[in-house]
């Protein structure tokens, strides 16, 4: 069985269900699935096989549900690319990924004229039209340019014989995911066929997706956390998506509210903006039987806020590119364990080791790593980085974490994160839940700079919604909760922390003004 194979399916079965709802329009399983084969169609005809690559500047939309399912029929891998990437990020993906085509929204028509002039493997350019002005700015494209470049619009109302669903082997690689890189060029994660299907399975069994559920996908379904949770794993159980483009607190609220969405999931920051937002109210969230985060670590006092002020529970999870990406979620049978991810899902394994791989007795701090049928098969063109990655069949997570007496596991921070003070380890989370937890503070970020005396000092940024406050107040704060050498030697005051597409905080950013040189 396949992701494919399974929307066929409901489409046969189910043909009136409605697929996914997108800016105002419902779309059944039936016409979904016969956008997926007239795609799949157009895009043989232009010479897309087995194999090949190709890469999608999409955002929220339907475009990239139909690109996706289309491109896994034909047997071809999928490279989503963060469409608000810089010119230079996306070249490097596209070339490194060899790209034998590229589906873009009209909105990055000026992206495909520049990669136009640098990538001349790249033998289609496939225009999403969402605008009625796409047509003359296609006409307006250079005219070396315009044999490349399709409309997607006219391939996919085309008539044209289905294509039979290319048969592969479950280590074929669907999708290709490039990590954002904390230092030098992304990686490109393969995930094999069988890892998407798998994790999409074991996720919608864990948290117990049904053909009832309406699931919002505000995420960005280019982010492996969105492309399971709120794509893959609903699809498969012939659920409902609630797409949205692009987040915002009165969207959300306003088609949960219309749609009675029953699943929301989002990253720590969404949560934030929306307890935040002075016009949420308890009964705008009264139809959510299951609120999902993941993406990065929710402070506790987030989510006891949260939960206090929409009386839903919030079940925290964990994942990663490599990982397809769910390994833990807090089970929703059972106790919710604040500060938790979790227990380890259906069929996936999770330890935490020393530095020679050897499991830690439990409480103690070490290296998550994880086994399971959804790990990948590697990195692309990078054997060797592979090889660090993935020793003796565990996927090596470079985050630091514990286990507690119940299986449950704690991400205690990234471990190139950690700071050492004079020898003494910091955990800039630990630092961040007492800071995240004062009344006056919206959130916060830790991170550590060279100290001559102790190695390394501790750094915070914050940003406040109480104006009054004081670095010298939040100083004498973090005395009463953190020891000596865990107080922030400086803190700083911003409007904002500076984040990535999914909301996560992006520590490595951050750097000291010359008041904390």
């Amino acid at each position: 069985m396949s992701l494919v194979t399974h929307v066929q399916q409901r489409a046969l079965k189910n043909p009136d269900k409605i697929a996914y709802h997108f800016m105002g329009k419902d779309t059944t399983y039936a016409e979904f699935n016969q956008s997926v084969e007239r795609f799949a169609a157009a895009l043989k005809s232009l010479g897309v096989e087995k194999g090949d690559n190709i890469g999608f500047l999409l955002g929220n939309s339907p475009h990239f549900l139909i690109s996706l399912y289309a491109s896994m029929r034909l047997g071809a891998t999928a490279v989503p690319i963060n469409p608000i990437y810089t010119p230079d990020e996306i070249s490097y993906i596209v070339k490194n990924s060899d790209a034998k085509a590229i589906i873009a929204l009209d909105a990055f028509i000026p992206l495909v004229e520049k990669a136009a002039g640098v990538f001349s493997s790249v033998e289609n350019y496939i225009i999403c039209e969402t605008d009625p002005t796409t047509a003359e700015k296609l006409a307006a494209l250079p005219s070396l340019l315009k044999p490349k470049v399709k409309s997607f619009t006219y391939l996919i109302s085309t008539p044209a014989e289905a294509v039979p669903l290319v048969d592969v082997d479950s280590d074929d690689t669907a999708i290709i995911l490039y990590t954002s890189g904390t230092t030098g060029h992304p990686k490109g994660a393969m995930l094999t066929f069988d890892n998407i299907y798998s994790n999409a399975r074991d996720v919608a069994e864990y948290l117990n997706f049904s053909t009832d559920d309406r699931i919002v996908a505000t995420l960005p379904v280019f982010h492996v956390f969105a492309l399971t949770v709120v794509v893959n794993a609903p699809l498969l159980m012939g659920a409902t998506i609630l797409l949205v483009p692009r987040f915002s607190p009165q969207e959300v609220f306003q088609i949960i509210k219309e749609q009675k969405a029953t699943v929301f999931a989002g990253v720590p920051t969404m949560f934030n903006f929306l307890y935040q937002f002075p016009e949420g109210k308890v009964e705008d969230f009264s139809t959510i039987r299951l609120a999902i985060s993941g993406g990065s670590s929710l402070p506790v006092a987030l989510l006891h806020n949260f939960e206090d002020k929409f009386k839903v529970r919030i079940s925290e999870g964990y994942g990663l590119s490599e990982a397809s990406p769910v390994t833990c979620f807090n089970p929703i049978d059972r106790d919710r364990k604040a500060g938790s991810i979790g227990t380890s899902i259906v069929n996936v394994e999770n330890k935490v080791v020393n530095e020679l791989g050897e499991e830690v007795p439990v409480g103690e701090v070490g290296e998550l790593i994880v086994r399971g049928p959804n790990v990948m098969k590697g990195y692309y063109k990078m054997p060797e980085e592979t090889e660090n990655a993935i020793r003796n069949g565990w996927l090596y997570t470079g985050d630091l974490a514990r286990q507690d007496e119940e299986g449950y596991f704690y991400i205690v921070d990234r471990k190139k994160d950690m700071i050492i003070v004079g020898g003494y380890n910091v955990y800039p989370r630990e630092v961040e839940e007492v800071l995240f937890a004062h009344p006056g503070i919206v959130e916060a970020a830790v991170i550590g700079v060279p100290d001559p005396n102790f190695g390394e000092e501790v750094l915070a940024f914050v940003v406040k919604k109480d104006e009054s406050l004081t670095e010298e107040q939040l100083h004498d704060y973090c005395a009463e909760k953190l020891a000596k050498y865990k107080i922030p030697k400086s803190i700083e005051f911003l409007e904002e922390l500076p984040k990535n597409t999914t909301g996560k905080i992006l520590r490595r950013t951050l750097k000291p003004t010359s008041k904390t040189k």
